[in-house]
């Protein structure tokens, strides 16, 4: 799922280039990586591959931090 998520990111969501590859603990927000408008394409994103409905009070940071928290969200959802 990382893999998935990480590949989506860089190949459709980043402004510009970055100096080393993303990792699955790169701090999505707080490092820059993502603006606001990219996170809500992410959701949506996630949304239609993942069949999965995010609903706005899930929308936190906590869940969409990095893509790991992301991951680990998507896999207490499908429990």
């Amino acid at each position: 799922m990382n893999e998935l998520l990480i590949k989506y990111i860089q190949e459709q969501l980043l402004n510009n280039e970055m100096e080393e590859e993303l990792e699955a603990q790169d701090d999505l927000l707080g490092d820059g990586i993502l603006d606001s408008l990219g996170m809500m394409k992410l959701i949506l994103y996630i949304e239609l591959e993942f069949d999965t409905k995010v609903p706005p009070q899930d929308m936190v940071i906590e869940n969409f931090m990095t893509v790991q928290h992301i991951s680990d969200y998507l896999a207490q959802k499908k429990k």
